[in-house]
Parts: C-alpha cells; structure tokens; sequence
C-alpha cells in the first residue's frame, strides 16, 4: 500500500469509507467474538445503558446501523435477555448483570477505537467527523 502521497490517497472517498466501515466492524466482531457476541448486541446493550426503552425506541435509535434485511433489533433484545443482561417485556431495563458485561465490553470497545485513531490527533479526527457530517447533510432528503 502506497503512502499518503501515493495512488492510494486518490481513490474516491466512497472506496474509503465502505473499506473502512469494513474494518471497523470486522475489528469489533472480532474483539466481541470472544464474548459470543456481535456488534450489534453491544449496539443495544450500550444504547440501553445510556437510556431505557422499548425495542421501538431501540429500532428508531439504532437504524442508522441496521442492514437492509435487518427489519428490528428485537432478537437480539431476547439474546441479551436469555443472558440475564436485559429484563422487561415491553420497558426494557439492563440488569445488574448487564451493566457488568457494559463495563467489561466497554473496555474493550475503547482499544479497538484506540487502534482505529493511532496516530490521529483529536484535532484531526473531529475535523474529519465535521466534513463527514456535512457531507452527509448536503445528501438528506429534506
């Protein structure tokens, strides 16, 4: 792979972002796999601890993330459910024992993200966060 300054730093920026997108989550399922989990269960696990909910408000939250085939996270409520981690048919709450498994993924999500932004500054990197969110705004419907 050539440097910055190569043929690789030309390729459209659409190549960039589905190449990194795939890394990224094949990075995570990889860290989570050792937990017999996948990406989307810390999606959920972690969504819940910041705020309650019912597997709508998950769905509404969490589509951003959602393949197309993907119609709701609601089996993977009842897989973190069959864990102990989530209790509660319809107002879903994280249990004890879910909050655990939080902290313990947690620290292994925040070095997977450290190994993404080696050699990045947070100068840099909220930079490229602003030019990707514009970029995104000049392409929503509205």
């Amino acid at each position: 792979m050539e440097g910055a300054g190569g043929a690789m730093s030309e390729l459209p920026i659409g190549y960039w972002l589905k190449h990194l997108d795939r890394l990224i989550e094949n990075d995570f399922e990889r860290v989570l796999a050792a937990d017999s989990l996948r990406r989307r269960h810390w999606q959920v696990l972690r969504s819940l601890c910041e705020q309650e909910g019912t597997v709508t408000d998950l769905d509404r939250r969490l589509v951003p993330f959602l393949d197309e085939d993907e119609g709701s996270v609601a089996p993977v409520v009842d897989q973190l459910r069959e864990r102990g981690w989530v209790e509660g048919s319809v107002d879903l709450k994280v249990t004890a024992a879910g909050r655990q498994a939080h902290q313990s993924l947690f620290a292994k999500i925040q070095q997977a993200r450290q190994r993404i932004t080696k050699g990045i500054d947070d100068e840099e990197y909220r930079a490229t966060v602003d030019v990707l969110a514009r970029m995104s705004a000049n392409l929503e419907p509205g």
